[in-house]
C-alpha cells in the first residue's frame, strides 16, 4: 500500500477503518485492493479529502464503494465532511493489491 497522506496518524486510522470497506464483488477490502491513492486531513479536523480508484472505470459497484469509504470515514472521526475525487491516473493494477490481499485472492 503506496498512500499519500499529510498525517501519517490519521492515515493509520483511516486504513484500518476502511479494512471493513469491501469490494462486493471481489470481497475483499479497498485498502487491500489498492484502491486507496491519498488520504488528506484538514488541520481544523473538519475535513479529510480522498482519492481513490476503482478497479475499473465502468466498475458497477462503484458507487456503492465510494459512499462506503465515505461513510466509515464520517464515523471513524465524527463526522467531518468527506470529499472523494476518483482517479484512473495511475490506472489500477494489480501489483497494487497488498500481499495479504494476493494470499486472500489465491484461495
Amino acid at each position: 500500500m503506496n498512500v499519500v497522506t499529510n498525517n501519517d496518524l490519521q492515515c493509520t486510522i483511516a486504513l484500518a477503518a476502511l479494512e471493513n470497506v469491501l469490494d462486493p464483488e471481489i470481497g475483499l477490502n479497498v485498502v487491500d485492493l489498492g484502491l486507496i491513492y491519498r488520504l488528506d486531513f484538514d488541520e481544523s479536523g473538519s475535513g479529510i479529502a480522498v482519492t481513490m480508484t476503482l478497479s475499473t472505470p465502468f466498475c458497477p459497484m462503484g458507487e456503492s464503494i465510494t459512499g462506503s469509504v465515505e461513510q466509515v470515514l464520517k464515523e471513524t472521526f465524527a463526522g467531518p465532511s468527506v470529499t472523494i475525487e476518483l482517479t484512473f491516473q495511475p490506472p489500477w493494477s494489480y501489483d497494487r493489491i497488498s500481499e495479504a490481499g494476493k494470499i486472500f485472492l489465491s484461495r
